[in-house]
């Protein structure tokens, strides 16, 4: 039986959860397709990589993947306030905004509003969580 190795084509079906149990995305819901990959070409976050490496057609396993591993810790220097004319006029917290900074155009989120300001968040969503993965490879290529 062929392994998951890096450069193989690997299509996995995946449920990935907090630590609290909340399901965040899975490809068993009806209509999904499994996820189709190449391993090694960093197209995956570095945990779940990690995690195929060295499994089999068919076989099923749960992991864990630490924050450093997956999107980084959470960063409180990422976080500004801005003057509210800085932002479009009707935001709303929990809201998505683009942002130009020296590495280009990056996603902040609204975190909240105040009279002094708009409170923006340039963390990815999942930074700082450890993520658990159940994991199902449907064939290795």
């Amino acid at each position: 039986m062929s392994k998951v190795e890096n450069g193989k084509s690997v299509t996995v079906h995946y449920t990935g959860k907090f630590e609290n149990g909340t399901v965040f995305d899975t490809s068993l819901t009806e209509g999904r397709e499994p996820l189709r990959t190449v391993l090694g070409q960093g197209s995956l976050i570095k945990g779940f990589e990690s995690g195929l490496l060295d499994m089999v057609e068919g076989e099923k396993k749960t992991i864990e993947i630490l924050p450093e591993d997956a999107y980084g810790e959470y960063l409180d220097g990422l976080v500004t306030v801005v003057k509210k004319e800085q932002v479009p006029e009707g935001v709303n917290v929990g809201d998505v905004l683009q942002s130009q900074s020296e590495r280009g155009t990056i996603n902040v989120m609204v975190k909240e509003i105040t009279e002094e300001g708009v409170k923006l968040d340039a963390n990815h969503p999942m930074a700082g969580k450890k993520l658990i993965f159940d994991l199902e490879v449907v064939s290795v290529g």
